[in-house]
Parts: structure tokens; sequence; C-alpha cells
């Protein structure tokens, strides 16, 4: 669904529309404490928040939300957020900056709380799962691939049938290491395929499932429907799009911009605006 910029402007034009957006989501049926009337509240003119008709009791939409102690004006919030769900490769702290007329210290911020939305807990995957892993980071001599310094390790596994994929940071490619996710992520009955990979052999092993692979070091990467072709695709896309929008990411951040590439993806499909997907998300206990 096109959700174009005129169509933002035209909703959300002001600080109170986005205020109120909130209030209708957060609060669809807001109750009086004091005097138990049911959707008596009406927009306050002095406060961020709507009071109940008794005048006793005043509900803050922003509070419990990633904009509860910020001072930034919320349509420059929502505006932030809009770019995000706009932005197929990110969005980088200096456009923020420059779109929504903030500091670049302001921007970055916004740009960090906005990602903590993209998070999602790992689900049970089934059918034919790849895994792999990647190593991103700056260049440097040496070894590529496997085994090269100053890397940091994003593992993740990538159901074909829903073409969901779920992603972590790992410290290495040890058996022990990845077994955990691997024992709560992937269902019985799963057929995996990865590459040569001696700890995903022994995964397989320890968790009795069905294991296929493709040889990368013999120069197999294609036998039958046994192949990686796909979750490195999605690799090669996120490191297009951290190298060509953020540029650099450090270690301590590059979590946060793996969910966002991860949410990005699996939600490619989606005929709901990402924009109203993370409105959806906006509340500190999806975070």
């Amino acid at each position: 669904m096109n959700y174009s910029i005129l169509d933002f402007h035209k909703q959300y034009p002001y600080n109170a529309a986005c205020l109120k957006k909130l209030f209708t989501d957060r609060f669809p049926k807001p109750k009086c404490e004091e005097c138990g009337k049911v959707g008596q509240f009406s927009q306050n003119t002095s406060r961020a928040c709507f009071s109940c008709s008794c005048g006793k009791t005043h509900i803050y939409p922003k509070a419990g939300t990633i904009f509860e102690k910020s001072s930034t004006d919320l349509v420059k919030w929502f505006f932030a957020m809009y770019l995000f769900a706009q932005a197929k490769n990110g969005v980088a702290a200096k456009e923020i900056e420059r779109g929504c007329k903030v500091t670049y210290k302001t921007a970055w911020r916004m740009a960090k709380e906005i990602r903590t939305l993209m998070f999602d807990f790992p689900t049970l995957q089934e059918g034919e799962v790849e895994a792999d892993e990647t190593y991103v980071g700056g260049k440097r001599k040496g070894k590529r691939g496997r085994g090269a310094a100053g890397k940091t390790i994003v593992f993740g596994t990538l159901e074909r049938e829903s073409g969901s994929i779920q992603t972590a940071i790992v410290p290495n490619v040890k058996a022990v290491t990845l077994l955990p996710h691997f024992q709560d992520n992937i269902a019985k009955g799963t057929r995996l395929i990865t590459d040569e990979l001696r700890s995903y052999k022994k995964i397989a092993g320890i968790i009795d499932i069905e294991h296929n692979t493709v040889t990368h070091g013999s120069g197999e990467y294609v036998r039958g429907s046994t192949h990686t072709n796909t979750i490195e695709g999605f690799w090669s896309q996120m490191k297009r799009s951290i190298h060509g929008t953020y540029h650099v990411v450090s270690p301590k951040y590059l979590s946060s911009y793996v969910s966002e590439f991860s949410f990005r993806y699996n939600l490619r499909k989606s005929e709901v605006p990402l924009f109203d997907l993370l409105l959806c998300r906006v509340d500190l206990k999806h975070v």
C-alpha cells in the first residue's frame, strides 16, 4: 500500500494530531477512575494530555512510549518514523537532522529509539530452513570470511516457505555457541540446509534433524534444492544497505541495525504501511 508524504502531512499536520493518534490507539475506551465515565476525555489545550470532563483524571499518551522523555515535537518524531518506513535501505541520522530540523545528537537518538521498535523475538521455524553466518566490519588486510580479524559475526536462519529470517550476533561459530539458537527456534522435522561448516553437522546430529549441505570450498553452491542462496542474498542486501547508508557501524550497535534489516525483510510483502506497523510498537513494553 502506497503511503505518500502528502498523505502523511495531511494526516499529521501538527503535534495535536499526533497526540490524538497515540491516545486513540493506546486508550480506545478510556475510563475515568474518579467519576467512572467512559470515553469522556478531550484534548487538554495547555498540556500534552487528555482530560476527563470531570477535570479529575488526566491521561498522558506519551507516557510509557519512546517519546516519553523527549522534548522534541511529536510531529517530528512521527516524520522520522515515516522516513524510516519509506526507506528500503535505512535512514542516516544526517537525513533525519535535515528532514526534521533537529540537531545531529537529537537525530541520532531518535534513530536509535525508532530502531528498537524493529526488533522481533525469535519464533519457531519449520519446513526447509537455511542457516548461515556472515562477517561484518571494515576492510582489513589479511584473511577474509571465516576467521577474519576485527569482524563481528552475524548468524541467521531463514525459513523458505514464509521467507522470514531470524538473526543474532554471536561471538563465534562453535557448535556449543550456535546450538541454543537451533534448539529454541528450529522445529522437529525441519530440513536444515547449510554449507560445510562442521558445527552445523554436529548440531544436526544433536537435535536429530535432516541435514543437507553444499560444499562451498569445492566450488559447489547448488545441488537441486540444496543451497544457501536465499540467506546469502539477504546478507548481501544487508551489507550493501549498511555500507551505503550508514557507512560504518560499531559492534556495540550492530545488533540493532541487523534487527532493522531483518524486520524490513520479513515485512517486505506486508499490505499494511510500515509506518502504521511502527506506530503500533511505540509502547516501551514492545522494546
